[in-house]
């Protein structure tokens, strides 16, 4: 049996919790959480990341948080809660649903970037070349 994306994004939402800028805040703060970006290098480079945020592409993700990957990065950690976001919020609910997959037993869905950014969250603006 395929899934279709509608079908996969509905698994997805049911699978990882929704949360407000203000509880992503509460939980980096109470618990250390890892607020990861899982938009493209391009679309950081041009807005920027949530202040404090690790990147790493969707593209990547599994083999970053899979501590037998060889490229695991050490960021990733199963007790460590994990917020993700992305541009509209489709990309980070699948993402989350993997690493839940992976056994991330505490995963959220910020959803998008531009509702942080807009809402007043702290923002790291990309580096000006100056070109």
């Amino acid at each position: 049996m395929s899934l279709s994306v509608k079908q996969m994004l509905e698994a997805a939402h049911a699978a990882v919790p929704r949360i407000s800028p203000e509880e992503a805040k509460s939980l980096v703060a109470s618990a250390n959480a890892l607020m990861l970006d899982v938009r493209d290098a391009p679309e950081v480079e041009k807005s920027g990341r949530i202040s404090g945020a690790h990147h790493v592409s969707r593209g990547m993700l599994e083999f970053r948080a899979d501590p037998d990957s060889p490229f695991h990065d050490k960021a990733f950690r199963r007790d460590r809660p994990v917020i993700l976001y992305c541009a509209s919020g489709g990309r980070s609910a699948l993402a989350g649903k993997v690493l839940k997959d992976m056994g991330y037993a505490q995963v959220y869905n910020l959803g998008a970037f531009k509702d942080w950014a807009e809402g007043g969250g702290k923002v790291d603006h990309p580096i000006d070349p100056g070109m």
